[in-house]
Protein backbone atom coordinates (compact mmCIF):
# COMPACT_ATOMS: atom_id res chain seq x y z
CA UNK A 1 0.00 0.00 0.00
CA UNK A 2 1.33 3.69 -0.84
CA UNK A 3 0.79 5.43 2.15
CA UNK A 4 0.70 9.53 1.56
CA UNK A 5 0.76 12.17 4.05
CA UNK A 6 -1.92 13.40 6.26
CA UNK A 7 -3.26 16.56 4.83
CA UNK A 8 -3.88 19.75 6.96
CA UNK A 9 -6.68 19.92 9.18
CA UNK A 10 -7.69 16.18 7.79
CA UNK A 11 -9.41 13.84 10.57
CA UNK A 12 -7.33 10.82 11.24
CA UNK A 13 -10.79 9.33 9.88
CA UNK A 14 -10.57 11.18 6.52
CA UNK A 15 -7.12 10.40 6.13
CA UNK A 16 -7.60 7.21 6.45
CA UNK A 17 -10.47 6.90 4.06
CA UNK A 18 -8.57 8.50 1.40
CA UNK A 19 -5.73 6.83 1.25
CA UNK A 20 -7.20 3.32 1.77
CA UNK A 21 -10.31 4.12 -1.05
CA UNK A 22 -7.20 5.67 -3.76
CA UNK A 23 -5.13 2.18 -2.99
CA UNK A 24 -8.33 0.11 -4.04
CA UNK A 25 -8.56 2.41 -6.47
CA UNK A 26 -4.79 2.42 -8.04
CA UNK A 27 -4.61 -1.48 -7.42
CA UNK A 28 -2.07 -1.30 -4.70
CA UNK A 29 -4.87 -3.24 -2.86
CA UNK A 30 -5.59 -5.99 -5.18
CA UNK A 31 -9.48 -6.81 -6.00
CA UNK A 32 -10.63 -9.74 -3.85
CA UNK A 33 -8.00 -9.52 -0.94
CA UNK A 34 -8.64 -9.62 2.86
CA UNK A 35 -7.47 -6.69 4.64
CA UNK A 36 -7.68 -6.08 8.00
CA UNK A 37 -8.08 -3.39 10.14
CA UNK A 38 -4.88 -3.50 12.66
CA UNK A 39 -3.25 -4.00 9.74
CA UNK A 40 -3.28 -0.70 8.17
CA UNK A 41 -3.98 1.21 11.07
CA UNK A 42 -0.50 -0.17 11.43
CA UNK A 43 0.93 1.29 8.30
CA UNK A 44 -0.94 4.84 8.55
CA UNK A 45 0.06 5.06 12.23
CA UNK A 46 -3.20 5.16 13.42
CA UNK A 47 -5.87 3.45 16.25
CA UNK A 48 -8.39 1.25 14.90
CA UNK A 49 -11.57 3.51 15.03
CA UNK A 50 -10.90 5.83 12.16
CA UNK A 51 -9.81 2.37 9.58
CA UNK A 52 -13.03 1.01 11.11
CA UNK A 53 -15.05 4.02 10.02
CA UNK A 54 -13.19 4.09 6.86
CA UNK A 55 -14.11 0.30 6.10
CA UNK A 56 -17.98 1.39 6.94
CA UNK A 57 -17.86 4.40 3.92
CA UNK A 58 -16.53 2.50 1.54
CA UNK A 59 -18.93 -0.21 1.91
CA UNK A 60 -21.97 2.12 1.40
CA UNK A 61 -20.10 2.87 -1.88
CA UNK A 62 -19.50 -1.70 -2.91
CA UNK A 63 -16.10 -0.98 -2.29
CA UNK A 64 -15.35 -3.41 0.08
CA UNK A 65 -17.39 -5.96 2.07
CA UNK A 66 -17.24 -6.46 5.66
CA UNK A 67 -17.34 -9.97 6.90
CA UNK A 68 -17.78 -10.56 10.59
CA UNK A 69 -15.97 -12.19 12.52
CA UNK A 70 -13.31 -12.32 9.35
CA UNK A 71 -12.56 -9.07 8.24
CA UNK A 72 -12.54 -6.73 5.53
CA UNK A 73 -12.69 -8.44 2.10
CA UNK A 74 -11.84 -5.37 -1.45
CA UNK A 75 -14.55 -6.38 -3.85
CA UNK A 76 -13.97 -7.47 -6.99
CA UNK A 77 -14.58 -5.16 -9.81
CA UNK A 78 -17.91 -5.31 -10.94
CA UNK A 79 -18.83 -5.25 -15.25
CA UNK A 80 -22.81 -3.94 -14.24
CA UNK A 81 -21.14 -1.04 -12.31
CA UNK A 82 -18.89 -0.27 -14.53
CA UNK A 83 -21.20 -0.02 -17.64
CA UNK A 84 -23.86 2.22 -15.03
CA UNK A 85 -20.90 4.49 -13.98
CA UNK A 86 -20.35 4.89 -17.79
CA UNK A 87 -23.41 5.46 -18.60
CA UNK A 88 -23.96 8.03 -16.08
CA UNK A 89 -20.83 10.34 -16.93
CA UNK A 90 -21.85 9.72 -20.50
CA UNK A 91 -25.33 11.36 -19.74
CA UNK A 92 -23.82 14.36 -17.94
CA UNK A 93 -20.57 14.78 -19.76
CA UNK A 94 -22.37 15.01 -23.36
CA UNK A 95 -24.44 17.83 -21.22
CA UNK A 96 -21.62 19.26 -19.86
CA UNK A 97 -19.50 20.07 -22.29
CA UNK A 98 -22.71 21.25 -24.52
CA UNK A 99 -22.93 23.85 -22.12
CA UNK A 100 -19.25 24.53 -22.11
CA UNK A 101 -19.63 25.46 -25.05
CA UNK A 102 -21.61 28.46 -24.04
CA UNK A 103 -19.32 29.31 -21.16
CA UNK A 104 -15.87 28.85 -21.71
CA UNK A 105 -13.44 31.48 -21.53
CA UNK A 106 -10.48 31.64 -23.52
CA UNK A 107 -8.41 31.26 -20.01
CA UNK A 108 -10.56 28.32 -20.00
CA UNK A 109 -9.19 26.61 -23.07
CA UNK A 110 -5.76 27.83 -22.05
CA UNK A 111 -6.11 25.69 -18.83
CA UNK A 112 -7.43 22.96 -20.46
CA UNK A 113 -4.64 23.22 -23.58
CA UNK A 114 -1.88 23.41 -20.55
CA UNK A 115 -3.43 20.12 -19.35
CA UNK A 116 -3.16 18.25 -22.54
CA UNK A 117 0.31 19.48 -22.97
CA UNK A 118 1.35 17.81 -19.77
CA UNK A 119 -0.20 14.70 -20.61
CA UNK A 120 1.36 14.40 -24.03
CA UNK A 121 4.48 14.76 -22.14
CA UNK A 122 3.82 11.85 -19.21
CA UNK A 123 2.48 9.39 -22.42
CA UNK A 124 6.15 9.47 -24.07
CA UNK A 125 7.12 9.42 -19.98
CA UNK A 126 5.28 5.96 -19.78
CA UNK A 127 3.73 7.07 -16.58
CA UNK A 128 0.00 5.87 -16.34
CA UNK A 129 -0.33 7.25 -13.04
CA UNK A 130 0.35 10.65 -13.96
CA UNK A 131 -1.54 10.43 -16.95
CA UNK A 132 -5.00 8.90 -14.91
CA UNK A 133 -4.35 11.88 -12.50
CA UNK A 134 -3.89 14.49 -15.62
CA UNK A 135 -7.44 12.60 -17.44
CA UNK A 136 -9.50 13.32 -13.88
CA UNK A 137 -7.82 17.41 -14.09
CA UNK A 138 -9.24 17.70 -17.17
CA UNK A 139 -13.02 16.41 -16.84
CA UNK A 140 -12.69 18.38 -13.78
CA UNK A 141 -12.03 21.57 -15.65
CA UNK A 142 -14.93 21.06 -17.58
CA UNK A 143 -17.53 20.85 -14.89
CA UNK A 144 -15.57 23.77 -13.21
CA UNK A 145 -15.89 25.64 -16.66
CA UNK A 146 -19.92 25.34 -16.07
CA UNK A 147 -19.94 26.03 -12.26
CA UNK A 148 -21.05 22.35 -11.74
CA UNK A 149 -18.56 20.73 -9.58
CA UNK A 150 -20.47 18.99 -7.23
CA UNK A 151 -22.00 17.25 -10.13
CA UNK A 152 -17.88 16.00 -10.57
CA UNK A 153 -18.21 15.07 -6.58
CA UNK A 154 -21.24 12.93 -7.10
CA UNK A 155 -20.20 10.91 -10.34
CA UNK A 156 -16.56 10.57 -9.32
CA UNK A 157 -18.05 8.71 -6.11
CA UNK A 158 -20.03 6.66 -7.85
CA UNK A 159 -17.34 5.59 -10.45
CA UNK A 160 -14.92 3.53 -7.99
CA UNK A 161 -14.95 0.64 -10.61
CA UNK A 162 -15.00 1.98 -13.56
CA UNK A 163 -12.03 3.99 -12.31
CA UNK A 164 -10.52 0.41 -11.45
CA UNK A 165 -11.52 -0.25 -14.95
CA UNK A 166 -9.59 2.64 -16.47
CA UNK A 167 -6.46 2.41 -13.89
CA UNK A 168 -6.25 -1.38 -15.43
CA UNK A 169 -6.45 -0.37 -18.91
CA UNK A 170 -3.57 2.71 -18.36
CA UNK A 171 -1.32 0.29 -17.37
CA UNK A 172 -2.14 -2.36 -20.03
CA UNK A 173 -3.86 -1.36 -23.18
CA UNK A 174 -0.77 -0.22 -25.31
CA UNK A 175 -3.31 1.78 -27.86
CA UNK A 176 -3.98 5.12 -25.61
CA UNK A 177 -5.82 6.95 -28.04
CA UNK A 178 -7.26 9.43 -24.13
CA UNK A 179 -5.03 12.67 -25.40
CA UNK A 180 -6.16 12.47 -28.65
CA UNK A 181 -9.85 12.12 -27.76
CA UNK A 182 -8.50 15.34 -25.31
CA UNK A 183 -7.23 17.18 -27.98
CA UNK A 184 -10.37 16.61 -30.34
CA UNK A 185 -12.63 17.90 -27.54
CA UNK A 186 -10.47 21.18 -26.82
CA UNK A 187 -10.81 21.86 -31.07
CA UNK A 188 -14.49 21.40 -31.01
CA UNK A 189 -14.93 23.52 -27.55
CA UNK A 190 -12.94 26.01 -29.78
CA UNK A 191 -15.21 26.15 -32.58
CA UNK A 192 -18.18 26.18 -30.12
CA UNK A 193 -19.52 23.01 -31.92
CA UNK A 194 -21.50 21.51 -29.28
CA UNK A 195 -22.39 18.41 -31.64
CA UNK A 196 -18.77 17.69 -32.61
CA UNK A 197 -18.02 17.85 -28.71
CA UNK A 198 -20.77 15.43 -27.74
CA UNK A 199 -19.28 12.94 -30.12
CA UNK A 200 -15.99 13.06 -28.71
CA UNK A 201 -17.21 12.05 -25.49
CA UNK A 202 -19.48 9.56 -26.17
CA UNK A 203 -16.76 7.77 -28.44
CA UNK A 204 -13.72 9.04 -25.25
CA UNK A 205 -16.31 7.03 -22.98
CA UNK A 206 -17.41 3.88 -25.02
CA UNK A 207 -13.45 2.95 -25.16
CA UNK A 208 -13.56 1.49 -21.86
CA UNK A 209 -15.80 -1.24 -23.39
CA UNK A 210 -13.01 -2.13 -25.44
CA UNK A 211 -10.71 -2.41 -22.87
CA UNK A 212 -12.36 -4.35 -20.83
CA UNK A 213 -12.34 -7.14 -22.88
CA UNK A 214 -8.74 -7.34 -23.16
CA UNK A 215 -8.17 -7.04 -19.44
CA UNK A 216 -10.96 -9.13 -18.23
CA UNK A 217 -8.92 -11.83 -20.14
CA UNK A 218 -5.39 -10.65 -18.73
CA UNK A 219 -6.85 -10.48 -15.16
CA UNK A 220 -9.94 -12.54 -15.02
CA UNK A 221 -9.13 -12.99 -11.02
CA UNK A 222 -10.07 -9.30 -10.51
CA UNK A 223 -13.35 -9.32 -11.81
CA UNK A 224 -17.06 -10.30 -11.11
CA UNK A 225 -18.11 -13.52 -13.02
Amino acid sequence: MVVTEKLPNETNREYALRVIKQNIIDINIRPGSMVGEQELAQELNLSRTPVHEAFLELSKTRMVEILPQRGCRVSLIDPAMIEEARFMRQTLETAIVELACERATEEDLNQLEANIKLQEFYLTESNPAEMLKLDNEFHFILYKICNMTQCYYMVNSMSIHFDRMRNLSLFSVRDLKIVGDHRRLLEALRLRDPEQCKAVVIKHLSRVQYDEMEIRERYPEFFVQ
